[in-house]
């Protein structure tokens, strides 16, 4: 197993590049399953996700090519071209869903495409129930028959297919609209999608699939329109940047650094998370559409700023672990309230073995200003956690130690690269190679 050490009090700057969206990518790479026609996608990014959806595409019946590496000036993301030209069979396995929830984006194709779909249940980070009962309840509104038995999701449409419904979904889930959206893409007849969800990666899918032949208007509001069509043609479409990526290096930069350039950073895309920025006293400059140079405040600290994580266009629950990460160091204690997952505070035991001081209230954290935080091994408990740990790390006196390096991997590309780049010191060694830290006071 391998482990991350990090040195941590230097500063942080220079440039940085942003990868393509994995969570724009994991829907968008489930669109090939819709048609025989091949579809090229630019910025993909390489990533334990990434390589699993793929593997279950190809078991599904999809070709895939790589056509080059690095996207415009970046050397990170890829090209590839996936091609399906028949369903080998219908079943998407627990073996290949059972380490990522967005393996379930292949129901809502699978069951438009060929009227069956079978789904394993799946796994991903254990930061919440989150139940897939408003997928279902979206393919049973466009006519499907759904049954769920032993680890399984069970679909059939109806007789000449699904059909096209009315659908207000209780919560405005990411998945279930991407499920929806790309189900209803070759229903017969109109789909109005109501109380949907309103995140960027929704109106790339949108974009890529109108880029495609669907008919989609709406998307990006909480009402979408889809028009049923009876096929979609080949394209070649750019994944989106990764605004969680984005977010994570511009708070580094805020917490740590000088004149970070972020290549990939569109501000709209991530406004709650750079109005805070602002009124924290980040130095934020926008350079272009997709470059923010962004630096730490004169006195070293930021202001403190009370969040509750919230759906799209509030702030990101994506972003809660880093954000608490740095306001370890802010002027004043800083609450923090999860609303969106009710066990999402998995990464709070590791930075109190750093010498943060935070004290957790049910879905409310007070993350307590300390002088300095004390290197330490911890290990990651989910993906975002994993870098709320780096973060700490980078800021704390001695060496730290990371374990369970897997979940790092499933979200940020080659992250020891990007900030040896910025002049952090980390690298990853074998865990048997790892140096003993001393224990760190848990307040």
């Amino acid at each position: 197993m391998e482990v991350l050490h990090i040195s941590g009090g230097y500063p942080l700057s220079g440039s940085v590049y942003i990868g393509g969206s994995k969570n724009s990518a994991l829907p968008l790479l489930c669109v090939p399953l819709l048609t025989d026609s091949p579809i090229t996608f630019h910025n993909i990014p390489l990533l334990r996700d990434i390589e699993t959806m793929m593997d279950i595409l190809i078991d599904l019946g999809c070709f895939i090519s790589t056509k080059s590496y690095g996207y415009k000036d970046s050397p990170f993301g890829r090209s590839v071209t996936i091609t399906c030209p028949e369903i080998l069979h219908h079943q998407a396995t627990y073996e290949l869903i059972k380490t990522m929830r967005a393996g379930i984006l292949v129901l809502g194709p699978l069951l438009a495409r060929t009227g069956k779909a079978v789904v394993s249940l799946p796994g991903g980070c254990a930061i919440g129930a989150r139940p897939v009962d408003i997928h279902i309840y979206g393919m049973q509104a466009l006519g499907a028959k759904i049954d769920v038995k032993n680890g399984y999701i069970y679909a059939e449409a109806p007789e000449g297919g699904l059909i096209g419904a009315s659908i207000h979904l209780p919560f405005a889930s990411v998945g279930a609209t991407e499920n929806i959206l790309c189900a209803a893409v070759l229903a017969k007849g109109k789909t109005i999608l109501s109380n949907a969800a309103r995140e960027p990666e929704i109106v790339d899918l949108a974009k890529c699939l109108s880029a495609a032949g669907a008919k989609i208007s709406g998307a990006g509001t909480s009402i979408i329109t889809i028009e049923g069509v009876s096929k979609l043609r080949p394209i070649s479409y750019p994944v989106m940047y990764d605004r969680i990526e984005a977010g994570t290096y511009a708070l580094m930069a805020a917490m740590m650094g000088k004149n970070v350039k972020i290549h990939g950073c569109v501000e709209q895309d991530n406004q709650a998370l750079f109005d805070i920025l602002k009124a924290s006293g980040a130095h934020v400059k926008i350079l272009a559409d997709d470059i923010i140079e962004i630096s730490k405040p004169e006195n070293g600290r930021l202001k403190a700023y009370d969040v509750v994580t919230q759906p799209y266009p509030a702030f990101p629950t994506d972003l809660q672990a880093q954000y608490m990460a740095a306001m370890c160091f802010a002027d004043k204690p800083t609450h923090i309230t999860e609303s969106i997952f009710e066990n999402r505070f998995m990464h709070v035991p590791e930075l109190c073995r750093m010498n943060a001081d935070i004290q957790i209230q049910g879905n409310c954290a007070t993350v307590n200003p300390i002088e300095n935080l004390s290197g330490a091994e911890v290990m990651a408990t989910d993906l975002r956690a994993s870098v709320s740990l780096i973060m700490a790390a980078l800021m704390a006196r001695g060496d730290t130690l990371i374990h369970r390096l897997y979940h790092l991997d499933r979200g940020y590309e080659r992250i020891e690269d990007k900030l040896s780049g910025l002049g952090a010191v980390i690298s990853r060694k074998q865990e048997d190679k790892a140096l003993t830290t001393k224990p760190a006071k848990i307040s």
